[in-house]
C-alpha cells in the first residue's frame, strides 16, 4: 500500500523503531469479527452452534475471529436473526471495557451504524435506558435496522448535535461512548479509502469536531458519571493530546486505568504535554494485536451518581384496545407498557424521558400499528420476543429450502392453527407470518429482504 509521505514521517517520529514492524503489517492480512449478541443467545452456547471455526478475541468474551476469505456470516439466518452482529474486532474494546450494568442510563453519542450501542445493550439486559445518537439522517437508517435487528427493547434513536442533546440532558446519563469522528489512520490497512480520506480530513479539523462532542459529553454525564472517549486513529493530538486538553479544562474528571493485559499498551504522554496519567489511556497496535489501530481512554466525573426520578406517561386504554386484543390472542406475555401512539403506530417508551423538541428516529420499541379492528405486529417487535413467548411459532432449520423463501418474502406452506405466527430459525425469531387454511402468509419486512 502506497503511504502518503507525510505520513509515513509522522509515524516513523512517533514509533521509531517500531515502525519497520509497523509498516510490516500491511503485508498481513487483515482480520474478522463477530460479536455475540447475548440478549439472544450466550457466547458460550454460540460456540457450540457456530457453522464456522471461531477464535475468542482476547479484550472481549463476546467477540470472535472468523474466516473470513472463505466465510459470509453476514449471509447466514444467524445474522438475519440478530444472533451476532459483524465487526471489526478492535473496535469491540469501548463497549468491553465501558462497565456498563443493568439500569444504567447510556448515551451513544456518535452511534452509526451501531456496533458500539448494541454491545452495551446487551449489557443493560433490557433495564435502564439507551438513547442512541447519530448526527447523520442518512446513518440513522442503518443505527435503526441494527438496534432493531438486535431485538433491543430499551433504546431511543436520535439524530441530534450533541450541543442539542446537551440543553436537553444535562447530568442526565451516566454512561456515555464518544466514538469520535477521526482521521481514520488506525484503518489504513483494512480501508485503502482511509487513506484517501486521510489526504482530505486533517487531524486538525477532526480536533475541533472531538472538542466539542467531548465538551457536550462532560454537561450530559451525572456527577460520577463515566465516559468512554475512542478513536481509529494514532494521531496524537486527536488522542493522548486530546484527553489531556480536555482534563485541563474539566478539573472533575480524572482518567481511570483499566486492564491492558488483553493486548493494550498504554497511552504514551511524551506524544503529548508529559503528563503520566496519559498513561492509563490505552491503544490496540496493528503489529501487535489481530485487528486494527485504536485508542481508548475512561473518563470519570467527580460526584455521587443520583438517578432521575421515573415518570410514567398514561394514556388512555381504550385507544389501545386492539393492541391488547392481539396479545391476548397471540401472545404468551403481558402487554407492555409505558405507550405512546405516533399516528396509527404504538411505542412502548423508555421511563423518565422527554424527548420534546428533539429530532427523534424511534423514541422507543415500535410494537406495531392499529388499524381498523386490528392490530398488525412490527419487525422491531418480533426480534425482542423468544419462542415461549407466542402462542404459535413456526422454526426451520438454517439450510431449509423454506426458510430461504421465507426471507425473500415469498408465501410458504404451514399446518397447524391459524394466526399470527412468530417465524424463527432454530428459535431464534427472524419475523412474522400470517397463517391461513396451510398458507404462511409473509409478514417479514420488505426491506430487510437480502437480494
Amino acid at each position: 500500500m502506497k503511504l502518503p509521505v507525510e505520513y509515513e514521517k509522522k509515524m516513523k517520529a512517533l514509533l521509531k523503531e517500531e515502525y519497520e514492524e509497523y509498516i510490516k503489517s500491511f503485508n498481513e492480512p487483515r482480520y474478522y469479527g463477530l460479536r455475540v449478541n447475548e440478549l439472544k443467545i450466550s457466547a458460550e452456547d454460540f460456540v457450540k452452534i457456530s457453522p464456522w471455526e471461531l477464535t475468542r478475541v482476547d479484550w472481549c468474551d463476546t467477540g470472535f475471529y472468523y474466516d473470513g476469505t472463505n466465510h459470509r456470516p453476514a449471509k447466514h439466518p444467524y445474522y438475519g436473526a440478530g444472533v451476532f452482529y459483524i465487526q471489526e474486532p478492535s473496535a469491540m474494546s469501548t463497549g468491553a471495557v465501558l462497565d456498563v450494568k443493568p439500569g444504567d442510563r447510556v448515551l451513544d453519542l456518535c452511534a452509526a451504524p451501531g456496533g458500539k450501542s448494541t454491545q452495551v445493550a446487551a449489557k443493560l439486559k433490557g433495564e435502564g435506558i439507551l438513547v442512541t445518537n447519530d448526527v447523520s439522517s442518512g446513518r440513522c437508517k442503518a443505527l435503526l435496522k441494527n438496534i432493531e435487528l438486535s431485538g433491543i427493547k430499551n433504546a431511543v434513536v436520535t439524530n441530534e448535535t450533541p450541543e442539542k442533546l446537551a440543553e436537553k440532558f444535562e447530568g442526565f446519563f451516566n454512561k456515555i461512548i464518544v466514538d469520535a469522528p477521526c482521521s481514520g489512520e488506525g484503518m489504513f490497512r483494512k480501508d485503502e479509502n482511509a487513506v484517501k480520506s486521510w489526504q482530505t480530513h486533517k487531524s486538525e479539523d477532526c480536533c475541533k469536531l472531538q472538542r466539542q462532542i467531548l465538551a457536550s459529553a462532560a454537561l450530559l454525564l451525572s456527577p460520577g458519571g463515566t465516559i468512554a472517549y475512542s478513536t481509529c486513529t494514532f494521531a496524537p493530538e486527536e488522542d493522548e493530546g486530546m484527553i489531556s486538553e480536555f482534563l485541563r479544562e474539566n478539573k472533575d474528571f480524572s482518567l481511570v486505568d483499566f486492564d491492558k493485559t488483553t493486548g493494550f499498551i498504554q497511552g504514551h504522554p511524551e506524544w503529548a504535554d508529559g503528563n503520566g496519567e496519559l498513561k492509563k489511556c490505552g491503544r490496540l497496535m496493528p503489529y501487535k494485536v489481530k485487528g486494527e489501530g485504536h485508542f481508548l481512554a475512561i473518563l470519570k466525573k467527580e460526584g455521587e451518581d443520583i438517578s432521575p426520578s421515573e415518570k410514567s406517561i398514561n394514556f388512555v386504554s381504550k385507544d389501545y384496545e386492539e393492541y391488547y386484543r392481539f396479545f391476548e390472542e397471540n401472545l404468551n406475555i403481558s402487554p407492555y407498557g409505558n405507550l405512546e401512539k405516533h399516528k396509527s403506530g404504538v411505542i412502548s417508551v423508555p421511563l423518565g424521558v422527554d424527548l420534546s423538541g428533539l429530532r427523534v428516529v424511534r423514541s422507543g420499541l415500535y410494537i406495531g400499528e392499529i388499524k381498523k379492528n386490528r392490530f398488525e405486529p412490527s419487525q422491531a417487535f418480533a426480534m425482542t420476543l423468544k419462542p415461549e413467548d407466542v402462542k404459535r411459532c413456526v422454526s426451520f432449520k438454517s439450510e431449509e429450502e423454506a426458510l430461504k423463501r421465507y426471507l425473500k418474502g415469498e408465501t410458504i406452506e404451514s399446518q397447524g392453527e391459524d394466526g399470527w405466527c412468530l417465524v424463527c430459525v432454530e428459535n431464534f425469531p427472524l419475523g412474522w407470518g400470517k397463517r391461513v387454511k396451510g398458507r404462511l402468509k409473509n409478514k417479514y419486512l420488505p426491506g430487510w429482504i437480502q437480494q
